[in-house]
């Protein structure tokens, strides 16, 4: 990153507005996108804004972002995004503008009123509602509060709170988790995926956007969509997924491969863009037990119609059916199952009321919220290893050798139903016909 030099800085301070369009056009770079004009336009309050932060060498490098974006094209300046009314709960007095220290959707959406709308209506926008729930419990007081402030809330989201001044204060900002509750009282934040103050829509559409908060042991689609087909080719043909165009189509402006905004918010030749990251799916993967959403036929109608742009039927409702079979075989074997023995021990008061004091809770909490949901998501995204080795056979593993030890020492007999359920019968031994057949098997693929 190239810095301004004190010259530039003072020449900044004395020029006038055609010379402060023409230092920032100057710091335009090789990163500008299309969307962006050969130089910025400034208003008379932006200008005052740019010299001041020039001058103070304060969030320098804002301005050059803001210089390269579409909205610095079009003359959109610091006033439109930062401008509050005195009476305003976020209200900031600064340098004799009355400002708000955290541009909401609400502001977004005086421009981009579509958008704000599909987002308020998203998942994302209601992200932050964790809090209260049992992982903000394991974060906040089984970690601890600075743990879950620079953790948990930068993904989720917190509730930005002010100083009697107007400024946000420490622990509830800096922020940009997705479901941010603002001071204006709206939800969200456009900027966990349109980070400031560029906007373009190329980090929107990079896998990596996503990933920030997509990934690791409970929820790893980043790393799942990395081992899939999908990711692989992306990987391969990066140069030709046109990601910097304006329009951008699947099966018109790129065919090489999707990214996670392909299927869940892009454009297609038949479907436009959405800001609903959850309009296209039909299933919740995130409880102990998977659910059908509401209206699940139509969006999975919708997803299928992105799938059918690169996939042929056939091929596309047979994956379909062989995820819903993945998603049911952990509800029914695994899930419910042990969800119904955690409920029974705590009615029979062998386990208490406060979440993980016992070591079964831990258990049965890795057991659905970590290797339960990387099963589902990994079928659910074509992740074979993410299904298999890092999916079903950790639930396996630890609902046979953990859980089910953990529960009966708790309360003998507890998992006799569960155990005796079909699914489980395999428990009971097999056949010498079975050994034998295996046996067999081994020999002739492994020679001895």
């Amino acid at each position: 990153m190239k810095f301004i030099s004190k010259k530039v800085v003072l020449v900044a301070v004395l020029v006038s507005v055609a010379g402060a369009v023409v230092l920032l056009g100057s710091m335009k770079s090789a990163h500008a996108g299309p969307e962006a004009a050969a130089e910025p336009r400034l208003d008379a309050k932006t200008k005052e804004c740019v010299d001041c932060h020039l001058e103070r060498r304060v969030a320098v490098d804002w301005i050059r972002q803001w210089s390269v974006s579409a909205h610095g094209a079009k003359g959109v300046g610091c006033p439109a995004c930062h401008t509050a009314r005195a009476e305003d709960v976020d209200a900031w007095e600064h340098e004799g503008f009355t400002l708000t220290h955290v541009p909401s959707p609400r502001d977004c959406a005086k421009c981009h009123k579509r958008e704000a709308a599909e987002f308020e209506a998203s998942h994302h926008a209601k992200a932050a509602q964790f809090i209260g729930s049992l992982d903000n419990f394991l974060g906040e007081v089984v970690e601890g509060g600075p743990a879950a402030n620079l953790g948990c809330k930068q993904c989720h989201g917190s509730q930005v709170k002010l100083d009697a001044a107007g400024v946000p204060v420490a622990g509830t900002w800096p922020n940009t988790g997705i479901g941010r509750v603002n001071p204006d009282g709206s939800w969200g934040t456009c900027t966990a995926c349109h980070t400031k103050h560029m906007f373009r829509k190329i980090q929107a559409r990079e896998p990596a956007t996503c990933g920030r908060c997509h990934m690791g042991p409970d929820h790893p689609q980043l790393e799942i969509f990395e081992e899939s087909k999908h990711g692989i080719n992306f990987a391969a043909y990066r140069q030709e997924m046109a990601l910097e165009a304006d329009e951008w189509i699947v099966g018109e402006t790129y065919t090489a491969a999707p990214t996670c905004a392909t299927c869940h918010v892009s454009a297609t030749p038949t479907m436009n863009v959405t800001h609903d990251v959850g309009a296209r799916i039909a299933w919740t993967l995130r409880p102990i037990v998977s659910k059908k959403l509401e209206n699940w036929e139509a969006k999975r109608g919708q997803m299928r119609a992105v799938c059918l742009e690169c996939h042929g039927k056939t091929w596309v409702d047979n994956y379909f059916l062989m995820y819903d079979d993945a998603v049911e075989l952990y509800n029914d074997k695994f899930g419910a199952p042990s969800k119904a023995v955690m409920d029974e021990l705590k009615a029979a008061g062998a386990i208490t009321a406060t979440p993980f004091d016992d070591k079964i809770e831990w258990t049965f909490f890795e057991l659905w919220h970590h290797e339960g949901r990387r099963a589902r998501m990994g079928a659910s995204m074509m992740g074979p290893d993410f299904t298999q080795w890092h999916g079903f056979y950790e639930v396996a593993n630890h609902f046979y050798n953990r859980f089910v030890p953990e529960a009966e020492a708790l309360r003998p007999g507890i998992t006799a139903e569960v155990l005796g359920m079909p699914e489980h019968g395999w428990r009971r031994g097999l056949s010498a016909e079975e050994i034998e057949e295996m046996l067999k098997y081994y020999e002739k693929r492994y020679g001895d």
